[in-house]
């Protein structure tokens, strides 16, 4: 069993998180060893949008799992706010179990036309997972920020469901500890540190992105 320990913004604070074991999985589809698909995770805020614009640039097509979620709140008539946001996605994984929306994405994922796709915004293991069984090529990469550092952007870039409050920005990521995240973010085999210039993250991206690539597309 695999016990990962957070840091909260105070330090004196952590945040543990158990992950459980995985339970076999129903109703997949034959294994596509097609494309290479990988998994994209990080804390809100820690810079997964430069992990996507540089995949963008390397011809790979891109399926954001929040974008799930966000759908799934505006068909309950509900405005995009973190908290309203953030509970669609509990109740998502309540009622349809921890793979749901994983397996909501996996369909968008097999009609892009590039053999190449970046899945945006894993949360759990339980996601990963079910992206390794079903695609022979998965791979994780994570990005890491500071918590001050992602309020920071989270402030600026003002979307809808972004905190603009320190104390709904703690909620948010105990609530994204909660189903398992920080455990995806411990198990990805690239691991890129957002604490730089936007041209010194991106080459590391793309360093990352490559390694990949050479690993699979031998």
């Amino acid at each position: 069993m695999f016990l990962l320990v957070f840091l909260t913004h105070n330090t004196h604070k952590c945040f543990l998180i158990k992950n459980t074991a995985i339970q076999p999985k129903k109703g997949l589809l034959n294994v596509n060893a097609d494309k290479l698909v990988i998994g994209l995770a990080g804390m809100p805020g820690s810079g997964k949008s430069v992990v996507v614009d540089t995949a963008r640039e390397m011809g790979y097509a891109v399926v954001v799992m929040g974008d799930v979620v966000r759908q799934e709140t505006l068909k309950l008539g509900l405005e995009l706010t973190p908290q309203n946001v953030g509970k669609v996605m509990l109740q998502l994984r309540e009622e349809g179990g921890n793979y749901v929306v994983a397996k909501k994405c996996i369909p968008k994922i097999e009609e892009q036309t590039s053999s190449k796709v970046l899945v945006d915004g894993l949360r759990s293991l339980y996601e990963a997972d079910i992206f390794k069984e079903h695609f022979a090529k998965f791979s994780l990469v994570a990005v890491h920020a500071s918590p001050e550092t992602r309020f920071n952007r989270l402030s600026n870039r003002r979307r809808s469901d972004d905190p603009a409050e320190w104390k709904v920005f703690h909620e948010r990521d105990m609530r994204e500890l909660s189903v398992g995240l920080g455990n995806v973010i411990a198990m990805a085999q690239q691991m890129i540190v957002n604490d730089n210039s936007f041209e010194h993250v991106k080459a590391k991206v793309k360093e990352s992105l490559m390694r990949i690539e050479e690993k699979w597309l031998k």
